[in-house]
């Protein structure tokens, strides 16, 4: 089958899912950690040889536990692995903290232990706080697929990326960089302060911009609005007020674009400061049709969900253990191979505009 097979357009009959959007918490990669996590303890899957034609068992018991529940982002991510783990035969399962911070995940980590859960699939809040936890379920034979956000590649055995790190990094340069017009102050609205994907597709922003090409673009600020609705809207607010020649605000979490786009479509910046970052179709909608918003970017939530879910069983049955070049199917998205330190690539971002946010229902 073929790989990434339609990936970078989604359509509402392909996620099964019709869901207006008004938050959610973006995340994704790796970054580098000046801390170490506890010493690795590779799971039963690392331990053995793949076996390709290995069957996966029925009845798998798969949990997932993204960043924090009622997060419409998460929601949706998650809806896509019990999509999957039904598919498969398994008894899925969620959980997950109401909040994001650091250390939030490691009690639920530790209660899916004590289930004996056959794989652990998590969006990490933190790349180290979450290892000493994960890594005492691999060493009880549990796999470990990070998705959306990865912990430190030591505690988990396969991490799925929704794009590249640069490739989203170097998209939300080029949108300041277009968007401000070639010229003039922009401002980036992140989510915690300690996001994995979130620092690092800002730091390769930060690489880009200081490019020769970007010599007219000047990073002021970057600002944190936790994922949380209300206060990404009082930071954007708080943005305009410090910087009142601002020519836009990026924001990399779905959350912060629509707090801020729903800030400055009912005020006096509107059509002089622009908004872009990473949204979905149904929440940034009216932000686009009203002019707020002309252009932005995201991968599909429901696929990430979906991939994590079979690499998971695949990891459990021995069909991979995470090493580079193994491959594995994963159902209606076809195969994938797994590259460098365990991750796989789900696709490229779309970006959407006016001419095309209405072929979109997620």
């Amino acid at each position: 089958m073929s790989s990434r097979r339609g990936l970078s357009l989604v359509l509402a009959g392909s996620l099964g899912l019709t869901m207006a959007l008004t938050a959610c918490g973006g995340g994704t990669t790796r970054e580098s950690q000046a801390q170490q996590p506890a010493a690795p303890a590779p799971s039963s899957s690392a331990a053995a040889s793949a076996d390709p034609s290995a069957e996966i068992p029925e009845g798998l018991k798969i949990a997932f536990l993204p960043k924090q529940l009622n997060n419409p982002y998460s929601d949706i991510e998650a809806a896509g692995g019990k999509e999957a783990v039904e598919e498969l035969g398994g008894e899925y399962s969620l959980v997950g903290p109401n909040d994001a911070s650091a250390s939030s995940q490691v009690s639920y980590i530790n209660t899916l232990i004590q289930q004996q859960q056959d794989v652990i699939n998590i969006a990490a809040n933190d790349p180290n706080a979450v290892c000493p936890s994960l890594n005492q379920a691999r060493a009880k034979g549990i796999p470990v697929v990070t998705f959306d956000s990865d912990a430190n590649p030591d505690c988990r055995d396969v991490f799925i990326n929704q794009a590249t790190t640069e490739g989203i990094g170097k998209t939300l340069a080029e949108q300041a960089l277009e968007l401000s017009g070639g010229s003039g102050k922009v401002a980036v609205l992140s989510a915690t302060a300690n996001a994995t994907n979130q620092n690092a597709w800002i730091e390769v922003m930060k690489e880009e911009l200081a490019k020769p090409e970007y010599a007219g673009v000047e990073l002021v600020e970057v600002a944190y609005g936790d994922d949380d609705d209300q206060k990404s809207f009082q930071q954007t607010q708080a943005l305009l007020q410090k910087y009142p020649d601002l020519k836009a605000i990026v924001s990399p979490t779905t959350v912060g674009i629509a707090a801020a786009a729903r800030y400055i479509s009912s005020s006096d910046y509107k059509g002089k400061v622009a908004v872009t970052g990473l949204g979905t179709p149904n929440q940034m909608r009216e932000y686009v049709k009203d002019g707020t918003v002309k252009e932005f970017a995201l991968w599909s939530p429901a696929d990430i969900g979906y991939l994590a879910g079979y690499a998971g069983a695949a990891l459990k049955a021995g069909q991979i253990t995470g090493a580079e070049g193994e491959t594995f199917e994963a159902g209606r998205l076809g195969e994938y191979t797994i590259g460098a330190d365990g991750e796989v690539v789900l696709g490229p971002p779309t970006t959407f505009d006016a001419s095309n946010i209405d072929q979109f229902d997620f």
